[in-house]
């Protein structure tokens, strides 16, 4: 019986193993048709506009948008990296992107830290103030903002205006206050997911709140950190309101407003335009690339047990 036992108990872990939902053709046939359906609706506007951006604006004009006549480079590349100054506004995107990415997930992960591996009397409290934060429209607080960063007193050795206006720094605060939020509650919620038994046999070992975190908690938390980042990059990045409403120095503007530089006064090149476009979107594109694998992976956090 032992034996017989020892045999058959491979053979109905594999069947065990191979059980699950079984989806009908039709559902398969309805989910890739959705699925192809959905993709080729999100690519035509990409391909289009590398397609007009690869076509000269004279071709454009004598053959028309829809045909295939006419020669095709990169002229239009060329033109738009130096009428729009891309090579400077490059430059204040990474000033204020990469910092506040930075500074966001730290305090992101700090305060999700504290309420999500601690008891304490106000730790669901904190995190819903994190969380509603985000809930509140930019709009709304504009005003308020412009005149909290206008009487906002600093030395000019820091702000050539004496105030938080057109300084990066009033940006980089103001991405982060909004951004925070968000970033809390996801990695929160991930922290909760995992086993107490880890910090609690560190603490038997002798380690501090700081050796939890920095040691055992934070490494552990890679792939969310890795598709928050990504996230981050793309939304910081790509953000046109605070840059254009606390910065009034033009060569302190972010690559957003690039763009704005390649618009004629009284008529516009709409294949330098899709260019200038295309040359926003390769940076957030590479990190993207980049962090593939641990953005997928973060993504997929929790999707399945065991």
């Amino acid at each position: 019986m032992t034996v017989l036992t020892k045999t058959k108990a491979p053979a109905v872990l594999a069947k065990s193993s191979k059980s699950g939902p079984k989806v009908s053709r039709g559902g398969r046939i309805f989910s890739y048709s959705f699925l192809t359906i959905t993709a080729v609706l999100w690519l035509i506007p990409l391909v289009w506009t590398i397609y007009t951006s690869l076509r000269p604006e004279k071709d454009t004009q004598k053959y028309g948008y829809l045909s295939t006549g006419g020669a095709f480079n990169f002229d239009n590349y060329v033109e738009a990296w130096n009428q729009g100054g891309f090579s400077n506004y490059f430059v204040n995107s990474a000033i204020i992107t990469i910092p506040a990415v930075i500074i966001t997930l730290a305090l992101a992960a700090m305060v999700a830290f504290a309420v999500s591996r601690f008891r304490w009397r106000f730790n669901i409290t904190l995190l819903i103030l994190f969380t509603a934060g985000n809930l509140l429209p930019q709009q709304i607080l504009a005003a308020p903002l412009f005149q909290l960063y206008k009487h906002f007193a600093l030395p000019y050795s820091v702000s050539d205006s004496g105030s938080l206006l057109n300084t990066y720094y009033g940006v980089i605060a103001a991405n982060i206050a909004f951004q925070v939020g968000f970033c809390t509650f996801v990695l929160s919620n991930y922290m909760k997911a995992l086993p107490h038994e880890l910090t609690e046999a560190a603490l038997v070992d002798g380690a501090g709140v700081w050796k939890q975190f920095w040691k055992i908690i934070l490494p552990l938390c890679r792939p969310a950190l890795a598709a928050l980042a990504t996230l981050e990059v793309i939304w910081v990045y790509n953000d046109f309101f605070w840059a254009l409403l606390f910065i009034q120095t033009g060569d302190r503007l972010p690559v957003t407003t690039g763009i704005n530089n390649l618009f004629g006064q009284y008529a516009q090149n709409d294949n330098l335009i899709a260019a200038g476009a295309l040359l926003t979107a390769i940076p957030v594109l590479a990190v993207y690339v980049a962090l593939q694998r641990q953005f997928v992976a973060g993504l997929t956090l929790g999707s399945n047990k065991g």
